[in-house]
């Protein structure tokens, strides 16, 4: 079931306090991804995102998908503690209103390299357009069942490292993460401009059957060498269908 954001012209999938399941754009908008070209600290990252934003004649609620990194796996508790942190600029712009929070997000750690502190990769808005296609971005998501319980009750295969471990892993990933968030829009693979994957292990094993074969890949696929956010998941994705992207 997906919800209305009218402030931001699109709906969502509503997920937990920190983040949506993912964002589309309502009939006469088009979702704008925009990539820094260098990782920006998250208060530096909120503060360009506006001016971009405002610049384009938009106003700060259209903000509906974040792309973080962050220096390393939280704990339960320390992955709390940083949403905490992170929803206070949402409910500033208005987007956030202390439950509920539209904007879809990806958050990872590169394992080479990594910030020093939470930083923007990416956000993404809504624009008005005359394209009658869909728009959309799905929010990055592990191998962990949604609901109620720890990362250790939700996680598939926990600290399962082996050939089929990751295999179940990916598995779960694409289909009972990525495939219903996008079903919940009437949306499928055969939509998407790009797909991303999150992992520090070796899943070429999964990739014909679990992702070429599904569809997945037809846009193909950037690989980034990251963790999720959480200590023990080791795989993630997000996907999108994005008409106009640029760096700055």
């Amino acid at each position: 079931m997906t919800r209305e954001f009218s402030a931001g012209n699109y709906r969502f999938i509503p997920s937990v306090f920190q983040y949506s399941a993912g964002a589309a754009a309502d009939d006469g908008y088009e979702i704008e991804r925009v990539r820094f070209d260098r990782l920006l600290p998250l208060a530096e990252g909120f503060a360009l995102a506006a001016k971009y934003i405002q610049a384009q004649g938009r106003p700060l609620t259209a903000f509906c998908a974040c792309e973080l990194r962050s220096p390393s796996a939280f704990s339960e508790e320390g992955f709390r503690a940083f949403n905490l942190h992170y929803v206070k600029t949402l409910s500033e712009w208005g987007i956030f209103d202390g439950t509920t929070n539209p904007v879809a997000r990806s958050n990872v750690c590169p394992e080479i390299d990594p910030p020093s502190e939470p930083s923007f990769y990416a956000f993404s808005f809504t624009r008005p357009t005359t394209s009658k296609g869909p728009s959309f971005v799905i929010a990055g998501g592990a191998e962990a069942r949604e609901g109620s319980g720890t990362y250790v009750e939700r996680t598939v295969r926990y600290r399962d490292l082996s050939p089929e471990g990751l295999r179940e892993k990916v598995r779960f990933t694409t289909t009972s993460q990525m495939e219903n968030r996008m079903t919940a829009f009437g949306f499928g693979w055969k939509d998407t401009t790009g797909v991303q994957a999150y992992s520090v292990h070796d899943f070429h094993h999964a990739l014909v059957d679990e992702l070429v074969r599904r569809g997945a890949l037809r846009s193909g696929l950037t690989w980034h060498f990251a963790r999720p956010p959480v200590v023990d998941l080791e795989y993630e994705m997000d996907c999108r269908r994005v008409m106009r992207e640029c760096v700055i």
